[in-house]
């Protein structure tokens, strides 16, 4: 009994089979069917090896959300060298909580010339050259998120020789930490003095021919720097045409959570619009000589995430292609074949014709005289 069940199962799963095997000695081959087989194998390799290529690949998900964070400090990485001696000009920032924050909390003034080396004037064309393509191709940006930490540094190389001379320029550089809200980093004439309401400079004492606020900006960013990402500013050189230059800089800074499969930071992006003038109060140009950077914060954050197609999408991509190329190749070549006979008229007539027809063939081969054509009952004479 039990042998009789399983037979019956078998027999059951057996009609369930929708892969039935032909026997070899039933399958007819050909020159053109061997070629289309060649053909779409060809063409199974290239996608699929193009799919799992495109399966490798990553992009970058944006999704946008309100900013509840408003009890942290900002961070301002900051390298601008100014073509004053230090000794002569100040950096602070004043928010708009009346809050000061001098140079002294983190800066520090460096002595340097203001001339670049040949190698470090190649440098800064590379960076002003990848500046204008990210300004052009806004997918460039993904790329340098998902390679950040690989990437080279935006660090301004060192000079091959010390020139000679004494230096005539003053080097700004290092982080301050500031309330997260708008205010205004700046550099004046003059060291940063506080005032009860606000601040001054004190700049009475330098003489205005000695004011020079041409300017070179190596790096300037908000939040965790991040090796290998390009900021709007990094790499942008203005140049002074009077002592009584205004220099404006209005930021618009977008906070930024980046996740990818190789880290997870907080950081800030920021966009930028400039504005320039000569101060000349006679002309109703009025104003402070100097370099400005307002900065205001967005009240949206971005959140940028790596994600890459999933393993269970890669395979039915994979089947759909191989299936597809299968049934598609197959029709094919049944509608190719089909346009050929019918071109070339090889269609085989008898293989058409009734079994009556063949019978009456075959009486005439005998030597038999075949039926009279009958109409009515009577035969039909000529």
């Amino acid at each position: 009994m039990r042998r009789l069940s399983r037979k019956k199962a078998l027999s059951a799963v057996r009609e369930l089979d929708a892969f039935p095997k032909i026997p070899e000695s039933y399958v007819e081959t050909s020159t053109s069917g061997g070629t289309v087989s060649l053909i779409a194998f060809t063409a199974m390799a290239i996608l699929a090896l193009s799919e799992f290529l495109y399966f490798r690949e990553t992009w970058m998900k944006y999704s946008y959300e309100v900013d509840k964070d408003s009890t942290s400090k900002l961070r301002i990485n900051v390298d601008i060298t100014v073509a004053m001696k230090c000794q002569y000009i100040g950096a602070d920032v004043l928010d708009l909580a009346e809050t000061m924050v001098t140079a002294s909390d983190g800066l520090i003034y460096e002595p340097v010339h203001f001339e670049l080396s040949p190698l470090q004037k190649g440098w800064q064309r590379m960076l002003q050259i990848i500046r204008s393509k990210l300004h052009e191709e806004h997918s460039l940006q993904d790329v340098l998120f998902k390679t950040a930490f690989n990437g080279a540094p935006t660090i301004m190389p060192p000079r091959e020789e010390i020139p000679q001379g004494l230096p005539d320029a003053c080097r700004i550089h290092g982080s301050l930490l500031v309330n997260k809200v708008a205010g205004n980093f700046h550099v004046t004439v003059g060291k940063a003095i506080p005032h009860p309401r606000g601040h001054a400079h004190l700049a009475a004492l330098i003489s205005h021919d000695a004011y020079n606020f041409s300017h070179r900006i190596d790096h300037f960013s908000f939040g965790e720097p991040i090796s290998g990402i390009i900021n709007p500013l990094d790499g942008s050189e203005k140049v002074s045409i009077s002592h009584s230059h205004m220099f404006q800089y209005f930021l618009t800074i977008v906070p930024t959570k980046l996740h990818t499969y190789k880290f997870t930071t907080d950081t800030h992006q920021y966009s930028v619009t400039e504005k320039e003038r000569v101060i000349d109060h006679a002309a109703g140009s009025h104003g402070v000589s100097g370099i400005f950077m307002k900065y205001d914060l967005s009240s949206l954050m971005v959140t940028v995430t790596e994600e890459s197609m999933p393993l269970g999408q890669f395979f039915v991509r994979l089947c759909g292609i191989v299936g597809g190329i299968f049934a598609t190749t197959g029709m094919l070549h049944g509608l190719v074949g089909f346009l050929v006979d019918v071109a070339y008229c090889r269609f085989h007539l008898g293989a058409y014709r009734t079994s009556t027809e063949m019978v009456e063939s075959s009486q005439s081969t005998n030597g038999k005289s075949p039926l009279p054509n009958v109409s009515n009952g009577l035969p039909i004479t000529g």
